[in-house]
């Protein structure tokens, strides 16, 4: 999604300034290394941008097939560690757009968990919280998005009174490199039933217009807003014309 988002960018003859944990092939203007797991590689990288940014696209993420605490710290502390680093280069009328997931919706249920979480502070202290609390974190992913959902709508509320909007969005199945760990840890019938009522994975490009919609002019009154991007699930959803039993193994 970040490659077809950077492509987007280029094509509309944006300058491009690339962070990433795998090199690319794209023409940007400048490209850093990063691990989002370690906050001196994103101290270093965000060094390294020196200049003004009018858009900040975090696109960055790790599925649930690897460690609890390495998918906690790119999913949303890295994330969020990154964004505070940037903001000082951000200014009236730039605009920050995240990935969360349709994998956290369960935001609403967790709110005083979230919010105690996102009170930690910065990545040592949310590290700290995470480590002592492994039976909320449990895999990491659902936990990581439902934060990067709530970080968001809390923070819209004070980055815009600087003239910085910020959004999300929650993405449905993708057609991803990603997508084959998914595919290792998810049940056929969930995969399935998230593709609802469009039948069909996103393809990244998909997401990425998504994105580039939100950072851009036109979305200039969009503001802390939790955009799905799945083919109408969650209009299915909410109205009862896509059955959740099946993703919870009621059948």
């Amino acid at each position: 999604m970040g490659e077809a988002t950077a492509r987007t960018l280029l094509s509309l003859g944006a300058e491009v300034h690339g962070l990433d944990y795998k090199d690319t092939a794209l023409n940007l203007t400048s490209f850093t290394k990063v691990d989002l797991r370690d906050p001196a590689s994103i101290d270093a990288a965000a060094a390294k941008i020196g200049g003004k940014v009018d858009a900040l696209f975090n696109c960055a993420g790790l599925p649930q097939t690897f460690p609890p605490l390495d998918v906690m710290k790119v999913n949303y502390m890295g994330t969020r560690h990154l964004t505070e680093k940037l903001l000082p280069y951000m200014g009236e009328g730039s605009a920050i757009a995240s990935i969360s997931s349709t994998g956290g919706l369960g935001w609403s249920r967790r709110m005083p968990l979230l919010m105690e979480a996102i009170a930690a502070g910065g990545f040592d202290e949310a590290l700290k919280w995470c480590e002592a609390r492994p039976e909320v974190v449990n895999e990491g992913y659902s936990f990581s998005k439902e934060l990067i959902i709530v970080w968001t709508m809390l923070t819209s509320s004070k980055l815009i009174k600087q003239g910085i909007r910020t959004n999300c969005t929650l993405p449905g199945p993708t057609q991803t490199p990603m997508m084959k760990e998914f595919e290792a840890a998810t049940a056929d019938v969930v995969l399935t039933t998230a593709m609802q009522p469009i039948n069909r994975r996103s393809t990244p490009q998909e997401q990425a217009n998504a994105l580039v919609f939100l950072n851009s002019p036109v979305a200039s009154y969009v503001n802390g807003v939790v955009l799905p991007v799945d083919g109408g699930f969650m209009g299915g959803v909410t109205t009862g014309q896509v059955d959740l039993r099946a993703m919870m193994g009621a059948g």
